[in-house]
């Protein structure tokens, strides 16, 4: 069965309109339907790269990357496909251009689970910043401690099936996506999740950074935040 390619992007410079334009041909071969929502502050110039390149295109209010995640959700909601890769635009550039071998086991992984979380690979995870690093580490254990395995849970990137759509939409609230969309499944819906680690989802600079200085103390101070809201979401989603 065919699996939809769904992203989520802000991009205000145009900054990844090259790295599509690359990407292109892999993804075009891996996922005959691809699907985005990008903010409605992104580059023209990106959302004229991506629709040559054969996605479809959404603009959406720019309200953080879960609202962007959910608005993408309901944009394929109603689409004739069973399965679905969710992955952050520059998530799937770098694993398209770096380990596009990969992309193969990503599709039959998706067919396999109600949902399953991609996460790096020891090597990929300490490709990032420290900051990253230091913070996520404590995200997946306390993620891991709430699902009952060892997982990475903080890399923008899972699949799902179209039931799983479904139950996504029907539950969720303002909370990170990361962890609360596999807990709505393994909590409220009962369904079989799933873990697998690539280097795909390593770290490129050029294309994974924001751009800005990562070992400030207001970076730090960010990477802590959005450690406690995930984790919080973790341990809260399903109970309420």
């Amino acid at each position: 069965m065919v699996v939809c390619l769904v992203c989520v992007v802000h991009d205000k410079e145009g900054r990844y309109v090259e790295f599509v334009r690359q990407a292109a041909p892999t993804l075009r071969a891996v996922y005959p339907h691809r699907y985005i929502a990008i903010s409605d502050q992104t580059s023209d110039l990106l959302e004229s790269e991506l629709r040559s390149s054969g996605f479809e295109v959404r603009r959406v209010p720019k309200a953080g990357a879960s609202n962007a995640r959910r608005d993408a959700l309901r944009f394929v909601h109603d689409l004739p496909f069973e399965y679905f890769h969710y992955c952050d635009l520059d998530r799937i550039l770098t694993w398209a251009l770096t380990e596009a071998d990969e992309l193969a086991s990503v599709i039959m992984a998706v067919k396999n689970y109600d949902y399953v979380i991609f996460g790096r690979t020891t090597w990929a995870f300490h490709t990032h910043p420290e900051s990253w690093v230091r913070t996520e580490e404590i995200t997946n254990h306390i993620f891991s401690l709430e699902l009952g395995q060892e997982v990475d849970v903080t890399a923008g990137s899972c699949g799902f099936s179209k039931a799983a759509v479904d139950s996504i939409l029907a539950h969720t609230t303002d909370k990170p996506t990361d962890s609360e969309w596999p807990m709505i499944i393994h909590r409220i819906k009962k369904g079989r999740i799933g873990f697998r680690a690539f280097n795909g989802l390593s770290y490129v600079e050029e294309i994974n950074g924001p751009g800005t200085e990562q070992n400030d103390a207001a970076t730090w101070a960010a990477r802590v935040r959005l450690c406690h809201l995930i984790s919080r979401a973790a341990i809260t989603t399903g109970k309420e």
